[in-house]
């Protein structure tokens, strides 16, 4: 028997996917200013933030919860504009790792400071650190309990 949401349920629900459309259209006309999109961003601030400044594309995959094709499909949009570069693995050929490359560092240089600001004025600056801490928390049990039916790719 399926549990319908009460009222107050489905205008929690509604408010969390209000907020979450505006702050990606706030995050992505942001982003676009800089020649990148929300894809782009997601994929090179894990490749930025690893010390070889590189990630197996499984890794990757993983770390954005992507699927293959995907993630295959954005890198090569990536790579014809100079962001990403690709290479076989040395230890596994069937393996691929990627990297930024000096142009997708600079653009990322670029953009990134000003998408924090903006973060901080849309999201981070909003909330008091009571709410932060319970949106931690909301987040870490959500996230959990969706990790927990879901099969991650990679």
């Amino acid at each position: 028997m399926t549990r319908w949401l009460t009222e107050e349920e489905q205008q929690t629900w509604q408010a969390y996917i209000r907020m979450r459309q505006r702050l990606d259209a706030a995050i992505a006309a942001g982003l676009a200013e800089h020649g990148l999109s929300m894809a782009d961003y997601e994929l090179m601030v894990p490749l930025s933030a690893t010390p070889n400044g590189c990630l197996r594309a499984k890794e990757l995959a993983s770390e954005v919860c992507w699927d293959k094709s995907r993630l295959s499909k954005q890198l090569a949009r990536m790579a014809a504009r100079g962001l990403v570069d690709r290479r076989p693995a040395e230890d596994d050929a069937r393996g691929i790792v990627v990297s930024l490359t000096e142009e997708g560092r600079a653009v990322l240089g670029r953009a990134a400071p000003e998408h924090v600001e903006l973060v901080r004025d849309v999201f981070v600056d909003r909330l008091s650190e009571p709410e932060s801490d319970a949106l931690r928390s909301l987040s870490a049990k959500v996230v959990g309990a969706s990790d927990a039916r879901t099969t991650l790719p990679g």
